[in-house]
């Protein structure tokens, strides 16, 4: 049976697995072996290339969830963007970048490129036209991340996608907020997928990974570089990560319903400034997310009236815990001026409208109703702090 035919859960739980040959077992088995042989044997494997038994398993089932021909899991989420971006370009090369990003890409971009020759534009919008004003003569890549980190803006992928095309350029995106179950790139035209594995293919805020799935000439070119980064993932997390991929549809399901629900109810608030989430009827872009998203996602960002205190409130929370990454079972929220976003300086953060008193939320599992309730009560005692004060 065809992997684009088969069911999401199926995808998650059965492509890619290993079969216990010895004892049957319904899992696959975990090969910790870093020596394998090399006479007499079909494939050389060896860790760093990428191709031990549950690397490889792994990168042909993250390769289905994408409807990519091929994948590679990376240890980290900026293994795979480092190495997906430089195996396109080079000295004298040009890249446009969309202006909101995740803090991380910024400063790669920012920090790196310069020592190697590389030239990079960041776009004033998220617009396709945007994009296109940005292209240079010798520019290779336009690289998008949607939904955006941390202010969730929503970038036309097919708009995008068919302007890379128009100019011959490679196109990339960083799905990680969306992950595969909100969202499939490829399907709208872009050549290179990108992802935090660490985040929803994780999901359990113990993992950290990264993966990158395109066609098998994209794959192939950056396999390339990547065996000469060293950028490989151990195989018990190869393990892990496989594990926990099983459960990931029906993970982000919830979580997309919960933050949904989260966002109307912070939305309504007396407290509460401003939502970006892109489910509300009032997000900018929800038409958009509406066309090319099977699910809002998780995530969601708030800010607080100017009179409440943004760090007290996060530390009066106790559920949902003050806490750094994102997208595992468990509710967290932070502040991107002093974590994701935190290399950026205060005058691109501003630019980007990364307020300090942002709260970026990564809603969970649990009921909402106790989620609220932590909420309210964190609330109460902010309030009852300036009422003390005054």
């Amino acid at each position: 049976m065809d992997n684009k035919r088969k069911g999401l859960n199926t995808i998650c739980t059965h492509v890619g697995e290993l079969e216990d040959t010895v004892h049957k077992g319904a899992v696959s088995p975990l090969y910790m072996s870093t020596s394998y042989a090399f006479d007499d044997v079909d494939v050389k494997r060896y860790p760093r290339y990428f191709n031990t038994p549950n690397q490889e398993g792994l990168c042909k089932k993250i390769a289905a969830l994408e409807h990519a021909e091929a994948a590679l899991i990376f240890g980290s989420g900026m293994a795979a963007v480092s190495t997906a971006l430089m195996a396109f370009l080079r000295a004298g090369d040009h890249v446009v970048l969309q202006q909101t990003l995740y803090g991380g890409t910024y400063n790669l971009v920012t920090e790196e490129f310069d020592k190697y020759g590389i030239a990079y534009s960041f776009t004033h919008g998220w617009e396709p036209k945007d994009f296109e004003e940005k292209i240079h003569k010798n520019t290779k890549v336009i690289y998008i991340e949607t939904p955006s980190n941390p202010l969730l803006t929503i970038t036309d992928i097919e708009g995008v996608a068919a302007v890379a095309k128009r100019h011959g350029i490679v196109s990339m995106i960083d799905n990680t907020f969306a992950s595969p179950v909100n969202q499939n790139p490829i399907d709208f035209g872009i050549d290179v997928v990108i992802h935090s594995a660490t985040k929803y293919m994780g999901g359990h805020s113990d993992i950290c990974a990264g993966a990158v799935a395109s066609t098998q000439e994209h794959m192939n070119r950056i396999f390339h570089l990547a065996k000469n980064f060293g950028g490989s993932l151990s195989d018990y997390t190869v393990w892990l990560l496989e594990r926990s991929i099983k459960t990931m549809a029906l993970r982000v399901r919830a979580q997309n319903e919960n933050a949904l629900l989260m966002a109307k109810y912070l939305e309504t608030h007396n407290d509460i400034d401003a939502v970006y989430y892109p489910g509300l009827a009032s997000h900018r872009d929800h038409e958009l997310a509406k066309r090319q998203m099977k699910g809002f996602g998780g995530m969601l960002s708030f800010e607080l009236k100017p009179y409440l205190d943004a760090s007290l409130f996060q530390k009066s929370l106790e559920l949902i815990k003050s806490s750094m990454s994102l997208a595992g079972v468990e509710s967290t929220v932070l502040s991107p001026t002093k974590t994701s976003h935190a290399l950026m300086s205060p005058e691109v953060r501003e630019e980007q409208g990364i307020k300090d008193g942002l709260i970026r939320f990564s809603v969970g599992i649990e009921e909402v109703e106790d989620l609220i309730v932590d909420i309210e009560s964190a609330l109460k005692i902010v309030k009852n702090r300036i009422s003390a004060n005054i």
